[in-house]
């Protein structure tokens, strides 16, 4: 069985970006270019969210699970670039050829990917492998909407339609796990320019964990898995996660033992 990798990333506005592709007097402070973009595009979208290529990387969240080994972590170390973090990723892929599953990862989190890695530099052979040198890759490769190599399970659940997406925080809640602690994502940019990175990587952790713990519900849902070895994997998961003495972990554990019924709970 492939090894398994869910992932989720955390963005900021590329300020530095925003300067090369507009007209911005240099003198102008980074917070006022910001909040001049984001009001320039509010009033021509409605919306003052950067396109995703002016996305700055700032956090990867991954779980990788390896047959009997689980790791929960944000990549790199929180001075590490951005180049340096999307490099990691794409080691990651390069080293396990995983199963990727993500929440939105194919309306957002991999578009951004690719274009920063673009930007950047970043080789990623065997993401990008369409089945030219690996004929395993064409008919399930990374990069195919209905492919199953990376599996959005937003996309998925909604069966492909924008109109029935559903938010991770709602859905984990529904299935009886903690969803999103200590900020929302409209949250990010505000905390990483206040000096509080660590505390998005924590966030970026704990989203990780809640598409994670959603995944394996759909295996069970699928077939893939029987109500006990769902049940183990849960208290598989909970075990790790109770070793790791870290606040956000412990808070996760808090919330999880709040709410849901047994077998979300791993009894």
């Amino acid at each position: 069985m492939a090894a398994l990798l869910v992932f989720d990333i955390e963005t900021v506005p590329d300020v530095a970006a925003i300067r090369r592709t507009n007209d911005v007097p240099a003198d102008m402070p980074d917070a006022d270019v910001a909040a001049w973009y984001a009001q320039a595009r509010r009033a021509a979208t409605g919306s003052d969210f950067a396109p995703l290529y002016l996305q700055k990387v700032v956090a990867i969240g991954c779980a990788v699970r390896d047959g009997a080994r689980f790791k929960i972590a944000c990549l790199g170390e929180p001075g590490d670039d951005e180049a340096e973090l999307i490099r990691r990723f794409h080691e990651l892929i390069d080293r396990f050829t995983p199963q990727l599953v993500s929440w939105n990862g194919s309306g957002f989190d991999l578009p951004v990917l690719h274009h920063r890695a673009l930007i950047h530099g970043v080789t990623a052979a065997r993401y990008w492998e369409w089945g030219d040198d690996d004929r395993d890759f064409r008919y399930n490769n990374y990069l195919s909407r209905y492919h199953t190599r990376h599996i959005d399970l937003m996309d998925v659940l909604a069966a492909y339609q924008p109109r029935a997406n559903a938010p991770l925080d709602a859905m984990a809640r529904l299935c009886g796990f903690p969803g999103k602690l200590g900020m929302e994502g409209s949250e990010v940019a505000a905390a990483v320019a206040a000096g509080r990175l660590a505390e998005v990587r924590d966030y970026c952790e704990t989203d990780v964990l809640n598409t994670y713990l959603l995944y394996q519900r759909f295996r069970l849902m699928r077939g893939e898995s029987t109500a006990a070895e769902y049940s183990a994997e849960l208290s598989f998961i909970r075990e790790r996660i109770a070793a790791l003495d870290a606040p956000h972990w412990k808070a996760y554990l808090a919330a999880w033992d709040g709410g849901g019924s047994e077998a979300e709970r791993g009894a």
